[in-house]
């Protein structure tokens, strides 16, 4: 994996036991594995712990501000078409202040590759309450415990209209890195969370223990069940995680239907670099 690695940029900051660099193999094995030019191949972040993976991968790749990392690689699709553009952030960054622009690009079906890093909380600035925090955990700002239901994102993401939806834990990590090929190999918006330790911020917090002890809670409670609505999939703690490919379908993406919208309006096609296109010389 060298040749992606920024290596003059580590050491890394990520804390021991998180689960983030695994995911960060994860994410170059499946680049790699999915055969596509290097050089037409972007990586979109926001802020956060995850968000560092966008410093340390070697592509032409983008640090945005906090929750804009989907508006930013909607407009860098929409203004180079031929980029295969993957999205890398944590679960506060992408469903909590990016939240509405989650939704909209899945709505649109834009043709990006979004990987959500859920490691339970807001790990980078503090270790506050976030949309995936369970119910009753601790967080900096639920000192007593955590008094709302968490999202389940994989739900989210299909009743939007994501046409990929998939679920690992760090541990899954030759699952997790062919899913994410999968996701990279559709036309569309494509959704993959991994639930990850996050041992300094949530795990002490919460006496959960090490962040081995956290994979060896993962590999206990873990079942894998593909093909389901991810309605009967929230993430249960207390019970079963269920992890696996919910939703593998196609729809048009935002491009292909605003081509078509151009075409019944004006009769032309814009060919997405400023001029347009007689009908009769479309392709």
């Amino acid at each position: 994996m060298e040749g992606l690695i920024r290596s003059e940029r580590l050491p890394h900051i990520w804390c021991a036991g998180c689960g983030i660099g695994t995911v960060f193999g994860s994410v170059i094995g499946a680049i790699q594995k999915s055969g596509y030019d290097l050089n037409k191949t972007a990586i979109v972040s926001g802020i956060g712990c995850t968000a560092r993976m966008a410093g340390y991968i070697r592509l032409d790749s983008f640090h945005t501000t906090h929750g804009r990392a989907l508006p930013f690689a909607t407009g860098l699709k929409l203004a180079n078409p031929e980029l295969k553009v993957i999205v890398v952030s944590g679960d506060g960054d992408l469903l909590a202040i990016g939240g509405n622009h989650f939704i909209h690009a899945a709505r649109r079906n834009i043709d990006i590759t979004v990987i959500c890093v859920n490691n339970l909380n807001y790990g980078m600035t503090g270790g506050q309450l976030a949309p995936s925090t369970p119910f009753g955990a601790k967080t900096t700002t639920s000192v007593t415990g955590c008094p709302e239901e968490p999202f389940n994102f994989c739900y989210l993401a299909s009743a939007c209209g994501a046409i990929y939806v998939a679920r690992w834990t760090s541990l899954h990590i030759r699952r997790l890195t062919n899913s994410i090929t999968e996701a990279m190999q559709k036309r569309g918006f494509g959704f993959v969370e991994i639930l990850t330790p996050c041992p300094t911020s949530f795990g002490r917090r919460n006496k959960i223990g090490t962040a081995l002890e956290t994979l060896k809670f993962y590999h206990e409670r873990s079942v894998i069940r593909n093909d389901i609505d991810p309605k009967e999939a929230p993430i249960d703690f207390g019970n079963n995680i269920v992890v696996g490919k919910f939703v593998d379908t196609e729809r048009p993406t935002f491009l292909d239907n605003y081509q078509l919208s151009c075409k019944n309006l004006i009769g032309d096609w814009p060919d997405f670099e400023g001029t347009i296109v007689p009908e009769n010389q479309a392709g």
